[in-house]
């Protein structure tokens, strides 16, 4: 099977920092891929080059046959990439069902109905239908997590890049992220890469890890990148 993702060649400066020196990566349709290295290894700077916050300065993104590395942002949501962040970025003065409606805002008023009715089946995934008229305030910091990852879930992406979706959420709200991932992964096929310091659920939920310090230095099953000499060295061993 052909690459749903490929990352080729890419790298990324900011002055004379390198963030990110000729990184070569792939992901097949259906996968679960971890990214795991030290802070400052570049991880975040990946997933912005790959939804286009950032554009490389040297090498070339393809997302199902389209390069995607001079496309704007919201091209490439709309090709089928959803993205989270570190921090959720949600609107905290809109209630939850407002945030979501949000993702389709440019959808016409015919489609509204069907819209919100998404809307809801996706909060009840995420435990949080109760609170569809409450505002992003009132939640949690794990909430407001779960909230930005069913919102980017509007669109139907098919490959989801989720940034840290662990940190900083109580283990409730940990097993809520690890199932929704492995469901949509299971019955829809979806593709998910996933960045995080939370190294049991990443060896547990993922299929295959890449370990990134500027470069790639490992990539593989979860069990070869525990027993990687170079990985323990940069990073595991710390």
């Amino acid at each position: 099977m052909d690459s749903q993702l490929k990352v080729e060649g890419v790298t990324k400066r900011f002055g004379g920092v390198v963030a990110l020196k000729n990184v070569a990566l792939q992901a097949k349709k259906g996968e679960i891929l971890g990214i795991i290295g030290p802070n400052g290894a570049g991880k975040t700077t990946l997933f912005n080059v790959i939804n286009g916050l950032y554009r490389p300065d040297s090498g070339e993104i393809y997302f199902e046959g389209n390069r995607i590395d001079r496309m704007r942002p919201h091209d490439i949501a709309n090709l089928g990439i959803g993205r989270t962040f570190q921090i959720p970025r949600v609107f905290r003065d809109m209630s939850v069902l407002e945030n979501m409606r949000t993702a389709t805002v440019s959808q016409s008023k015919e489609g509204e109905e069907e819209a919100d009715a998404k809307a809801v089946r996706l909060l009840e995934i995420a435990r949080l239908e109760q609170f569809h008229n409450r505002l992003a305030s009132e939640l949690s910091g794990g909430q407001a997590k779960l909230l930005e990852f069913v919102r980017c879930l509007m669109l139907n992406p098919e490959l989801v890049l989720l940034d840290e979706p662990f940190a900083g959420v109580n283990p409730a709200v940990r097993q809520e992220l690890e199932e929704i991932v492995s469901k949509l992964n299971r019955d829809e096929m979806k593709t998910f890469l996933i960045i995080s310091h939370d190294i049991p659920s990443v060896m547990g939920l993922c299929t295959r890890i890449a370990v990134l310090y500027s470069e790639i230095i490992a990539d593989g099953a979860p069990e070869d990148i525990r027993q990687n000499p170079r990985v323990i060295e940069a990073y595991l061993g710390h």
